[in-house]
């Protein structure tokens, strides 16, 4: 289990601490950068996101709480006494994010998000401008959320003994998880664990391909990925599941495909083309129980073919990434509980 709301070492705190110093902290209108440098290391160890809203006050979320932030960086109760993000302050942000050309970065707009050096994702809402059904891009931003990139190097030691058999063999894997409880980065320190080998396992390592369409496995910035997935990994970013898949498969070869939050009727297919093909396969899933999965006509098929022969369910019962139990997807059997 990893708790992300509590560092597990001096050294996790630091590299977070760097992060958010690195790569939050530059991108931050002068204000605000004033603000987030004066955290206390208590708010530092637990923020996960900055959340920017014209007009409201600065918030930090993490720890599974959200706190006001007043212009001293100190935490307080009321929203009145919170620094009140000023339009100035969201404007030079997003100029600094975009290194003053927001038009290009149109593509990524539209899709509501923007990565960072460091591979922290900062979410945009404002007046969308839709063409043709679609969204061509959002105008007028008024908020901003920025999510930190947060890696645990061996959150998987638990589950990857599960999911392997020495010295090459990979178990198709389902991890199961309500929002916000660590799958992402759980995903990324299998996909790493899997590519680079497990020598207390006897597990050699095997190629690896990621399918990263919303950037958040891997990190990518500027087609590189800026969290650790890997030697033997190559990342396909920001690629729709299903096509990213098969395109994998035709021309990188890999032996196990990682994908984020199945659930769509083409993602269904091409699970189905990459199994046949040999490939194995690495995804979650949202929901909190097997009951929940059964109601997803697309989830539900592929557990009712046996597809998954490994399904971990997770939860935030001590903190994001805790492993409620591990499930044989063949017999039903359980293999291990948490707790």
């Amino acid at each position: 289990m990893f708790v992300i709301k509590k560092a597990k070492s001096r050294t996790e705190f630091l590299l977070h601490k760097r992060s958010i110093e690195k790569f939050i902290i530059p991108v931050m209108s002068i204000n605000l950068r004033n603000i987030i440098i004066n955290l206390s290391p208590e708010l530092m160890e637990i923020t996960e996101e900055i959340r920017l809203k014209r007009n409201q006050p600065l918030m930090i979320v993490g720890g599974n709480m959200d706190f006001f932030i007043d212009k001293n960086g100190q935490a307080v109760q009321s929203k009145d006494l919170g620094y009140m993000v000023k339009k100035e302050d969201i404007i030079k942000t997003l100029n600094l994010i975009t290194d003053n050309s927001v038009y290009a970065f149109e593509e990524e707009i539209k899709h509501g998000f923007i990565t960072i050096k460091g591979g922290h994702r900062v979410g945009l809402c404002g007046k969308t401008v839709i063409q043709d059904g679609r969204i061509k891009t959002i105008k007028n931003i008024s908020s901003l959320n920025i999510r930190i990139a947060r890696e645990i190097i061996g959150c998987s030691n638990t589950v990857i003994k599960y999911i392997i058999k020495p010295p090459d063999t990979v178990y198709n894997t389902l991890i199961v998880s309500p929002p916000q409880c660590g799958k992402t980065t759980m995903l990324r320190d299998i996909a790493r664990q899997l590519s680079d080998g497990c020598k207390k396992l006897g597990f050699r390592g095997v190629k690896v391909g990621i399918v990263d369409e919303r950037s958040e496995i891997a990190s990518c910035y500027m087609g590189k990925p800026q969290k650790r997935v890997g030697v033997r990994t190559d990342v396909l970013d920001g690629c729709p599941k299903a096509l990213g898949m098969i395109l994998l498969i035709r021309s990188m070869s890999p032996q196990v495909i990682v994908v984020d939050e199945i659930g769509r009727r083409e993602d269904v297919c091409s699970i189905g083309e990459a199994i046949n093909a040999g490939t194995k396969l690495i995804t979650s899933v949202h929901g909190a129980s097997m009951e929940e999965l059964m109601r997803r006509p697309a989830v539900n098929e592929l557990i009712a073919q046996r597809v998954f022969e490994r399904i971990v369910f997770l939860s935030n019962k001590k903190g994001p990434g805790s492993i409620e139990k591990i499930i044989n997807g063949i017999d039903g059997s359980i293999l291990y509980r948490g707790f």
